[in-house]
């Protein structure tokens, strides 16, 4: 075969702009599924290609490489659905809700709602079930206590997104873990370096704000009190039926590996879900599939529960398998790796390193609207330099999440910012500045990554922190 060693720097740039301006145009202007938009991005990347030299058994070669190393994450996105439809019936979430929201007090409304959001979002692993439920209810409380609407929903979003980052059960912790090379927990106690800080000067700001709206008496709390009625209502909610979700953290701890303790949780979820609620086996089964659909009638908790199962989760895994496949193949072919050498050549420093990791999976976000993609795509691109240059796994895991996790939501044509725009009904532009968990994490990391403070490098097949 005539095949080139390398794709041109014009092949590779034709390549990256076509995938970015067909998932823009299909997105923005034509308004079609993304997972379409991908095949098309798919499609294009197999035609350079093949013009390359690449044969169609070397492109497959080359997703199944991709989607393999990737199996992992894959099963966990079923698990997911699996332990959250379960953790639901059980009452295991509408318990962490309702124990949860009998903390709040007037006086420390936005600390104790950050904390209220990061509860619900770190025990489910979605940042946009937090905000289109807790979230909403949050911005009914902030107008009776006079709180301005933008800096509410900027609590909110910092919140939400603090748990879906630090979760062992949100997709994108899973992916940034498995696109980096790196062990779930690996990654989530390397993140703690620096989340942990920018969450409390976050917390820090929002009390000092909080002060300013201390002192209306006559709020309304009609919203709260009402899933804590329905809850309570629905649901059994002895404190005992949180045992499941105590049991992963517990087995988290323990380093125990991911799958088999998600396996465990939605095994205990089910089995309370019986003994607690009541619930016949077969509905439990169903459930596991189907998610939980058992309405209330009432809006604003049906939002809160009708989630969950194997089915919902199948978006994100098709998603992510069209674009595991798709980045496969950039692999394969080298587009990568020719544009990455014309940049990294002037990236000297590990400060300068981790900014451009950042700087780029933000511009992903904004190009491609999605997450999702910016984390596979950077982990694809920086993953081989990481590891030339001798950092740890979970280093490049942990920006990848301060880069294209928290950055999704600041952008409002993402569809990140977009759904939290919509759902909570402030622009993104309003709250953005007043998310401070999202601008202050990946500030920090750079500025720490400068400094040589908490960065990973590998030592003999040991992943360690230098300071």
């Amino acid at each position: 075969m005539n095949r080139q060693n390398k794709p041109s720097c014009l092949d590779s740039i034709v390549v990256l702009l076509g995938i970015v301006s067909i998932l823009m145009t299909g997105i923005f202007i034509l308004h079609v599924d993304i997972h379409v938009l991908l095949i098309l991005g798919l499609i294009l990347t197999c035609l350079v290609s093949y013009k390359c030299g690449y044969s169609l058994d070397e492109m497959i070669d080359g997703m199944k490489l991709s989607v393999s190393r990737a199996m992992g994450a894959l099963i966990i996105f079923i698990l997911i659905g699996m332990i959250i439809a379960t953790w639901i019936q059980c009452g295991t979430v509408p318990a962490l809700i309702y124990y949860g929201l009998k903390i709040l007090s007037p006086k420390y409304f936005l600390p104790a709602g950050l904390v209220i959001c990061s509860i619900v979002s770190l025990g489910t692993g979605t940042s946009w079930g937090t905000i289109g439920t807790i979230g909403l209810a949050m911005m009914g409380m902030g107008a009776s206590l006079g709180i301005p609407p933008h800096i509410v929903a900027g609590m909110v979003v910092s919140g939400a997104f603090f748990g879906d980052k630090m979760s062992p059960i949100s997709d994108t912790t899973n992916l940034s873990a498995v696109s980096a090379g790196t062990d779930l927990y690996t990654h989530i106690k390397g993140m703690l370096y620096t989340t942990i800080p920018s969450y409390i000067i976050s917390l820090g700001i929002y009390a000092y704000i909080g002060k300013g709206f201390c002192g209306g008496t006559s709020s309304d709390f009609s919203q709260i009190q009402l899933i804590q009625d329905v809850l309570s209502h629905k649901f059994n909610l002895n404190p005992i039926v949180i045992l499941p979700m105590v049991i992963v953290l517990v087995l988290n701890i323990m380093k125990v590996s991911s799958i088999p303790t998600m396996v465990i949780g939605t095994v205990i979820g089910g089995i309370f879900a019986v003994f607690f609620q009541c619930e016949h086996i077969t509905s439990v089964l169903n459930v596991i599939n189907h998610g939980y659909t058992d309405a209330t009638g009432i809006e604003l908790i049906d939002k809160l529960l009708i989630r969950g199962g194997i089915q919902n989760m199948m978006w994100t895994f098709s998603l992510s398998f069209i674009a595991l496949c798709l980045g496969g193949v950039l692999e394969k072919a080298g587009f990568i790796e020719v544009i990455i050498e014309k940049v990294i050549k002037k990236v000297k420093s590990t400060g300068s390193l981790v900014t451009l990791v950042i700087a780029s999976c933000t511009v992903a976000n904004a190009s491609m609207g999605e997450i999702y993609l910016s984390v596979i795509l950077n982990g694809s691109l920086y993953k081989n330099i990481f590891e030339e240059r001798g950092f740890a796994n979970n280093m490049l895991s942990r920006v990848l999440e301060e880069g294209a996790t928290l950055t999704g939501a600041l952008i409002p044509w993402t569809t990140a910012g977009a759904f939290i725009s919509s759902t909570l009904g402030v622009s993104t532009f309003a709250y953005a500045p007043y998310a401070f968990l999202n601008i202050i994490n990946p500030i920090l990391s750079i500025v720490l990554s400068y400094l040589g403070i908490f960065v990973f490098m590998k030592n003999k097949n040991r992943e360690e922190k230098t300071a």
